[in-house]
C-alpha cells in the first residue's frame, strides 16, 4: 500500500524559477505541505532540503520530481540514490517528464524492469556525451596550439626599461624590490619575468647567482 506522496522541486540559483515544477506537482497531486523547494546546483546530492526529505521517507511513500536532472546531475549517483531508495528502502519514484521512470507499486514486474533499463541507458548516454564533450575540448586545445595559440594566463607586457634593469639585477645593481618599484610591478613579478630573460640569453648561470644577492 502507498504511503505519503512528497514532490521535490529543485532550481541551480535563487535567480531561477521553480513555478513549472510546483503547478507540475499540485496538478499530479502532490500535497502542498509535502512539496519541498531547494535552490541550489545539482552537482552532488549534498543538499540541506534533499537529505532533510529523504531522511523523513518511509517505506511506501513516494517521491515525486518533475524531470530526472531536478533530481541531480551525477547519472552516477542518481543511480546510487535510485537504487538505495528503491530497493533498500522501498521508496517509490515518479519521474513526471518520463512516464516510464514510474516505481510505483500499482505498476507490474515489467514496468519496473522497464524503469530499470530506461534509467540505466540515460546514465550510459550522458557518461558517453561528457567523455564525448572532453575529447573535443582535447582535440580542440591541440588544434589550437598547433597553430600557435597561447593557452593559461595572460602575460604582463614589461615596461620599457625592463631589459635595462634586469641586466642591472642580474649584475647586482639593484634589488629587484628597486627594480619593481621602478617598473610600476611587484617584486615577485620583475624576479620571475628577470630570471626567464636570463635563461632566453643564456644567462642562466649569471641570473642564478643574482638570486642570492637579497632581492
Amino acid at each position: 500500500m502507498l504511503g505519503k506522496m512528497y514532490g521535490y522541486v529543485r532550481v541551480s540559483t535563487r535567480s531561477q524559477k521553480e513555478d513549472r515544477q510546483l503547478a507540475a506537482m499540485r496538478e499530479f497531486g502532490v500535497p502542498e505541505e509535502h512539496i519541498v523547494v531547494e535552490k541550489q546546483s545539482g552537482k552532488d546530492f549534498l543538499r540541506p532540503q534533499y537529505l532533510r526529505l529523504v531522511r523523513s521517507l518511509r517505506r511506501g511513500d513516494v517521491l515525486v520530481v518533475k524531470s530526472i536532472d531536478r533530481l541531480g546531475r551525477s547519472y552516477t549517483e542518481i543511480l546510487e540514490q535510485w537504487a538505495s531508495l528503491t530497493k533498500d528502502r522501498a521508496v517509490a519514484i515518479v519521474v513526471l517528464d518520463m512516464p516510464l521512470l514510474d516505481t510505483r507499486t500499482d505498476r507490474d514486474l515489467t514496468g519496473l524492469l522497464i524503469a530499470d533499463i530506461v534509467l540505466q541507458l540515460l546514465s550510459y548516454v550522458a557518461q558517453t556525451e561528457r567523455e564525448f564533450i572532453r575529447q573535443r575540448q582535447a582535440e580542440g586545445i591541440a588544434a589550437a596550439k598547433e597553430r600557435g595559440v597561447q593557452f593559461g594566463r595572460t602575460r604582463i607586457p614589461m615596461p620599457e626599461r625592463f631589459q635595462e634593469l634586469a641586466e642591472d639585477w642580474r649584475l647586482g645593481r639593484v634589488t629587484a624590490v628597486q627594480a619593481g618599484k621602478e617598473l610600476g610591478i611587484s617584486r615577485t613579478t620583475f624576479r620571475t619575468r628577470a630570471m626567464e630573460w636570463c635563461r632566453e640569453a643564456g644567462m642562466e648561470d649569471a641570473g642564478g647567482a643574482a638570486i642570492g644577492l637579497g632581492g
